[in-house]
């Protein structure tokens, strides 16, 4: 079955990568461990919190891939504890957060059980630009990436039987038909 597209209108051309972050954030996890905040500290500040009790600063591990914050918890596995009762989970966590163009991750800190990572993000200032516009005599060549040369130019200057064009520099016949000069 075909997949539906927000981004299909020949109007929003470049949008491939905001499709992919929608793509990530629908396969992330629902699951709710372990609980977070997001504030706004600044005009272009933020900061997650994690809420991640008993894990010390070496048993969690915060990167980001492919503009993807990703968090994870692992406990390290104490066999020398006996316990009577087990009521606090002790379990391995992965929490994602799909990152917009321009944040930045300035560093995380782990301060009485919670994780706070500060983010930044970077405003890029506005750009005009005139674009020129080319008169019909001077229309630059449309180019085709999928093959080599310009569409409708010959190869290494040559025509389909291995000898010149029969055209000058200014497109106009030079001769015959095998692009020989027939003055002489």
């Amino acid at each position: 079955m075909p997949r539906l597209s927000l981004f299909n209108s020949p109007l929003l051309l470049g949008f491939d990568q905001f499709e992919r972050a929608l793509d990530r954030v629908s396969k992330t996890a629902v699951d709710g461990y372990p609980p977070y905040n997001v504030e706004q500290t600044g005009d272009n500040a933020l900061r997650i919190t994690l809420a991640v009790a008993g894990f010390a600063a070496d048993d969690l591990a915060v990167q980001v891939e492919d503009r993807q914050l990703v968090v994870r918890g692992k406990h390290t596995d104490e066999r020398e504890r006996v316990y009577l009762h087990r009521g606090i989970a002790a379990r391995q966590f992965q929490r994602s957060f799909v990152l917009a163009e321009g944040i930045e991750v300035l560093n995380a800190a782990l301060d009485n059980g919670l994780l706070h990572i500060d983010l930044v993000r970077h405003v890029p200032e506005g750009q005009v630009r005139t674009i020129a516009i080319a008169t019909a005599r001077a229309r630059p060549q449309p180019i085709d990436t999928n093959s080599g040369p310009i569409l409708g130019a010959p190869a290494n200057g040559t025509g389909s039987r291995g000898g010149t064009t029969g055209l000058d520099a200014n497109g106009q016949s030079k001769g015959g038909a095998d692009g020989t000069d027939r003055k002489g």
